[in-house]
């Protein structure tokens, strides 16, 4: 007698050999795939009931459109209609398998037990993933010792006896057959199969089976893999391209997908996802599953790795684009497919079926056991919202929102710092070493009299003055058609800054009600705070032409410091340095790039609520990214 080999371990007979696998996983499925295209197998039995093949089968040719086929249970409780549904998945490991057959002319059993109401088993399995590297009897063999044998008794018990059977039966007809089950179910199949138990001939029963389109806003309750990761399943086998590593190469193209799709629909937003911003969520999300024992991300993971990497509107665009199933027409508002009597409507473990209205739903072809996580997120509020809140506007009761002046004031004075230290750079001198080293060795002094043998020292005498004004030009040249809110705000505490700044209009981007963004164009600070005339009307000024000359007037004009800070983007213009002549001002430039991009595009947006008790609520619409 031969020595078993471990390709053996995974045989129930001579005849038979199971794949034991985890339903709803597109690693199962491709695995399956490989498995009738490497072996003849002149049967593939699959762990439905006869009853489902001609519709089950109808609908496969069908794909890529997604569908289920369901069952009115035969034995309802109290509760209402309840069924039972096979989801038409492309990655659905039996679902691929009979649509390899189909294709190869194999011949497909349908061998499960029919039962008039159907009590699906679930557990927390290992990622699929893992068989990228372990081998199928490998990844069997570490799950078997922790797969509970079935209640003696119950339905799970009498579905495997008869499947252990039925395999009995169809080894007199064929000469190899693959059986395709759940990884809970096999051990205990080849038991009964071994051990030769029977169970009679059930009873009959009437259960009408239908097969229905899914709306498109409710594939994920049906889809064992995210609807945009099974689209691409989908392409890899209609154009031939590698699918093996999608589960992991899919995540990273969903990702980039949305960041896409944010820039489309918010360009500002959708530049801060920067490279290096996308390595770090990508950590982040390894992190997170690692921490929940898995190899690959779920969408929970995706989302909440968004949300606090970049913010609410990211997390929003990653979870839209997720869901999104290139072979399904959806649009953006669910309102629109929601009237298309139809279709079944999935949620969770219950759906609106046409005609029979809502009932519990119970998979026939279960997978991980699921957790249900909430997340919450703040979406953009509809159009016809922004519009009622933009009639109600109040032009002469605005205010600003705490936590933003704190941030924006705590930059301010860091700018404001550094401005200071650029002045007193410009005092330092060298000297010779004598009896101290004063502010430091000067390096290049001392290179340039080594011949000499002297040591050269640094002395920076206390800065002369101060700073009182920091400009911020975010936008050069400013667009006055762009920029049309101006105005000056004047310190509601000590520690605030006058501010006079140049932005964008408020009621064009309403975010609540009583809430507007605006992005600065420019922004003036004067510190210690004290009143000033309004820059934008103060007569004057009038002599500059361009915004951000006029607020650069205003900055030389209430300065009682020489020196005044200007951050831009691009060197003082000549004109600029002829307005600070005039004032007999200095300016003392910062670049703007000397600031992190994302720390500036923050900067730039700010929130002007209607009164000041919108504050109350305001937390609850402004997203803090």
């Amino acid at each position: 007698m031969s020595r078993p080999s471990a390709s053996d371990f995974l045989t129930i007979g001579p005849k038979i050999r199971v794949l034991p696998i985890i339903h709803g996983a597109g690693d199962c499925a491709v695995l399956v795939r490989e498995e009738l295209l490497a072996r003849r197998y002149g049967c593939l039995a699959v762990p439905l009931p006869p009853s489902f093949q001609d519709e089950v089968e109808a609908a496969i040719q069908q794909l890529p459109t997604i569908s289920v086929v369901t069952q009115v249970d035969a034995d309802p409780d109290d509760l209402g209609p309840g069924f039972s549904y096979v989801p038409i998945d492309p990655c659905q490991g039996v679902i691929a398998g009979l649509r390899v057959a189909i294709g190869e002319r194999i011949r497909r059993e349908f061998i499960d037990l029919e039962t008039p109401r159907y009590d699906p088993q679930t557990a927390d399995l290992p990622d699929p993933y893992a068989l990228k590297r372990v081998s199928p009897e490998g990844f069997a063999a570490a799950v078997l010792p922790s797969i509970p044998p079935p209640e003696v008794g119950s339905q799970h018990a009498d579905r495997i006896v008869w499947m252990a059977q039925r395999l009995r039966a169809l080894e007199e007809r064929y000469d190899s057959i693959l059986f395709v089950c759940s990884l809970l179910d096999w051990p205990w199949i080849k038991d009964a199969y071994l051990r030769k138990l029977e169970l009679d001939e059930p009873e009959p029963f009437f259960a009408p089976l239908q097969t229905f389109a899914v709306d498109p806003h409710t594939l994920i309750f049906i889809l064992g893999e995210l609807p945009f990761v099974t689209g691409l399943y989908e392409r890899g086998r209609r154009e031939l391209t590698e699918d093996e590593n999608l589960s992991i190469d899919g995540i990273k193209e969903l990702v980039l997908q949305a960041r896409d799709r944010l820039k489309r629909k918010l360009p500002k937003v959708g530049q801060r996802i920067t490279p290096q911003l996308l390595s770090i969520y990508f950590r982040y999300v390894r992190n997170l599953s690692l921490i929940s024992w898995r190899l690959t991300p779920d969408l929970y993971s995706l989302v909440i790795a968004a949300k606090q990497t970049a913010g609410d509107d990211f997390a929003l665009a990653v979870a839209e684009t997720a869901r999104d199933y290139p072979y399904a027409e959806i649009s953006d508002d669910p309102s629109e497919d929601a009237g298309d009597p139809s279709t079944l409507r999935m949620g969770i473990e219950k759906a609106d079926v046409p005609g029979w209205g809502e009932g519990r739903m119970a998979n026939r072809l279960p997978g991980q056991s699921l957790s249900w996580k909430s997340c919450e997120l703040r979406p953009r509020p509809p159009e016809r919202e922004r519009q009622n809140w933009k009639h109600r506007w109040n032009p002469y009761g605005i205010c600003s929102w705490p936590p933003e002046d704190d941030y924006i004031e705590s930059f301010h004075r860091h700018v404001r710092d550094a401005a200071k230290a650029i002045i007193g750079a410009d005092l330092a001198r060298s000297e010779k070493f004598s009896t101290s080293v004063m502010d430091g060795i000067d390096i290049r002094e001392t290179l340039r009299n080594w011949h000499t043998g002297d040591l050269y020292v640094k002395v920076i005498p206390p800065s002369r003055g101060s700073i009182e004004v920091v400009v911020f030009l975010f936008d050069l040249p400013a667009d006055p058609r762009v920029y049309t809110h101006r105005a000056t705000w004047y310190a509601e505490h000590a520690e605030e800054s006058t501010l006079a700044f140049f932005a964008t209009d408020p009621v064009e981007n309403l975010v609540g009600p009583g809430i507007a963004q605006c992005e600065y164009g420019g922004a003036l600070f004067l510190f210690p705070p004290r009143p000033i005339p309004d820059i934008w009307i103060d007569p004057r000024i009038e002599f500059a032409d361009t915004l951000e000359e006029r607020m650069l007037a205003a900055a030389f004009l209430h300065s009682q410091e020489r020196h005044v800070a200007v951050v831009s983007p691009r060197p003082p213009l000549a004109s600029w340095r002829r307005l600070a002549r005039r004032f007999d001002r200095k300016i003392v430039h910062l670049p703007l790039k000397r600031f992190g991009g994302q720390v500036i595009e923050r900067l730039r947006r700010f929130h002007i609520l209607n009164g000041k008790t919108v504050r109350s609520y305001a937390a609850e619409f402004i997203r803090d990214s």
